[in-house]
C-alpha cells in the first residue's frame, strides 16, 4: 500500500528542497519561481509583520532591510536554544514555532504547484545531528518532528539522509560509498550494489561536521582578525595587556549564533575592548559590525570566497569585505583554503573510515565513492576520499539535489 499524499522533504541547514515521484522518476517542486532549491534562511520584517523564507529572506538582508536574518536553523535542533522564546515581530515566539513556519510555508508552496494536499512527509535526517551527545542526538528528531506536526502534516517519517541519496544514485554493480556533506553535518553509507540494481546497506556514520563549520574555520582564521581577534587588550585594572577574549569572535564566525550577538551585553562588551584595545582600529570594526548587524554579511562573504577558492582558476579568490570597509578584502587561494581546514577535513576523513569499518570493508574494496552535498565538491576533501578509496571512481553528477531526490522516490512507499 502507498500514501498518496506524502511529501518528499529536504530540509537542509543551507538549503531546502519537495518532490514527489512521477512516473518512477525524482520530482523536484519549483518552490520559488524558476528554482527548486531555496536558502533555508528566514527573515523577520518589522514593518509587514511577516517572516519572508527562502530567497527573498536573503534579499532582504542583501538589501540592508530593517529586521531580523536568520540561517543554519537546522543546527539548533536538539539544544536548549529551540524552546528558548524571544520577541520578533511583536510576538513572543521559540525556534520550533519559527522552523514549523517555514515547513508550512514550504507545504504551501508545494501544494500550490501540484494541486494536491500532503497530509504525510518523508524527512531527510542526518544519521547523528549531534555526534558527541546521545541525548541531543535523540532530542533533535523529537523536535524536528514537533516542527513537521506544528507545520500541518499529521505524520512524518525520517530517512537518512546518505540512504536518501543512495536512492538517486545511478546503478552500478559493486561496493560503494555515499559521501554527503552538508552545511551542519557529514553523513556516510557504504553499500553494496546487485547487478540488478538492488543495494544492500551495511553502514552508515556521521559526524556534526559541515560546510557552516568551514565557513566558521575560514572566518576565525581569516577575518576575525581584522577585527581584532588576537588583538592585546590593555589591563584596565593595572599594568599589561591579554589577547580579545574568543567568544565574540567565535560565535560571530558561526552561523547560527549571529542573531544572538545583537543584544546589549555583546555590543557593550565590543565598546569595552574597543576602548581598551591597543589596535582600536580593528576593535572599532568589531564594534560597527555589532552595531550595524553585519554579521550574516560578513557569513555570506566568507561563504563566497570559500567557494571562489575551490575554483580552478582561484589566483583572484578572495573575501570581499567591502560591506565593512571600502577595499577591504582577503585573499584566498586554495593552499590558505586547505590549510584553515586540514583539521575539519581530517575528521570527516576518520568518520568516513570508520564508516567503511562498521561494514567490514578496506578502501581499496571500494569502487565507487558518490559524492553529495557542496562541501563534498572541495578539491581538498575529494583528494582525501581518493586517497581513502584509491580503486574507486568519484561521481558528482546530482551532487546538490541527490538527498531531495532520493526523498522524492521513496516517499510514496514511506508509509506503506
Amino acid at each position: 500500500m502507498t500514501h498518496p499524499n506524502t511529501l518528499g522533504i529536504d530540509f537542509g541547514t543551507s538549503n531546502s528542497a519537495a518532490g514527489v515521484a512521477v512516473n518512477g522518476r525524482p520530482w523536484l517542486i519549483e518552490v520559488e519561481a524558476g528554482e527548486t532549491t531555496l536558502p533555508t534562511a528566514v527573515f523577520f520584517d518589522p514593518d509587514s509583520r511577516r517572516m519572508n523564507i527562502g530567497r527573498r529572506a536573503t534579499r532582504a538582508l542583501i538589501n540592508g532591510n530593517e529586521g531580523r536574518f536568520m540561517r543554519a536553523l537546522k543546527s539548533l535542533l536538539g539544544t536548549p536554544l529551540m524552546h528558548e522564546r524571544r520577541r520578533l515581530n511583536g510576538e513572543m515566539i521559540d525556534f520550533v514555532t519559527i522552523i514549523a513556519r517555514f515547513l508550512a510555508e514550504l507545504k504551501a508552496r508545494a501544494e500550490s504547484a501540484t494541486g494536491q494536499t500532503y497530509t504525510h512527509a518523508l524527512s531527510g535526517r542526518p544519521v547523528l545531528f549531534h555526534s558527541k551527545d546521545a541525548a541531543r542526538n535523540a532530542k533533535a528528531e523529537v523536535d524536528l518532528r514537533a516542527c513537521y506536526l506544528a507545520a500541518g502534516f499529521e505524520d512524518v517519517r525520517f530517512m537518512l539522509e546518505p540512504e536518501a541519496a543512495l536512492r538517486s544514485a545511478q546503478a552500478r554493480p559493486g561496493i560503494g560509498l555515499i559521501v554527503d556533506i552538508g552545511g551542519g553535518t557529514s553523513d556516510f553509507t557504504a553499500f553494496d550494489q546487485a547487478q540488478d540494481g538492488q543495494a544492500r546497506i551495511l553502514a552508515s556514520h556521521g559526524v556534526r561536521l559541515g560546510g557552516t563549520d568551514f565557513d566558521r574555520q575560514l572566518s576565525i582564521d581569516h577575518v576575525m582578525p581584522l577585527l581584532g581577534r588576537g588583538s592585546a587588550i590593555r589591563n584596565s585594572f593595572g599594568g599589561g595587556s591579554l589577547p580579545a577574549p574568543n567568544r565574540l569572535f567565535n560565535e560571530l564566525a558561526t552561523w547560527q549564533m549571529i542573531p544572538f550577538l545583537y543584544a546589549v551585553d555583546s555590543r557593550r562588551a565590543a565598546k569595552d575592548l574597543a576602548r581598551n584595545a591597543e589596535e582600536p582600529e580593528k576593535l572599532a570594526r568589531l564594534v560597527s559590525v555589532l552595531e550595524d548587524e553585519l554579521g550574516h554579511d560578513l557569513a555570506f562573504a566568507v561563504e563566497r570566497g570559500k567557494i571562489a577558492a575551490n575554483q580552478p582558476d582561484q589566483s583572484r579568490a578572495m573575501i570581499d569585505l567591502k560591506i565593512l570597509e571600502p577595499g577591504l578584502s582577503v585573499l584566498l587561494k586554495n593552499e590558505c583554503l586547505e590549510q584553515s581546514l586540514s583539521a575539519d577535513v581530517a575528521e570527516i576523513t576518520a568518520c568516513a573510515e570508520e564508516t567503511l569499518k562498521r561494514a567490514d570493508l578496506t578502501g581499496d574494496q571500494v569502487s565507487r565513492v558518490v559524492l553529495v552535498g557542496g562541501s563534498a565538491l572541495l578539491a581538498g576533501v575529494q583528494h582525501q576520499m581518493q586517497q581513502l578509496c584509491p580503486r574507486a571512481e568519484l561521481y558528482t553528477e546530482n551532487a546538490m539535489t541527490a538527498v531531495a531526490d532520493g526523498l522524492a522516490l521513496a516517499a510514496d512507499s514511506a508509509f506503506a
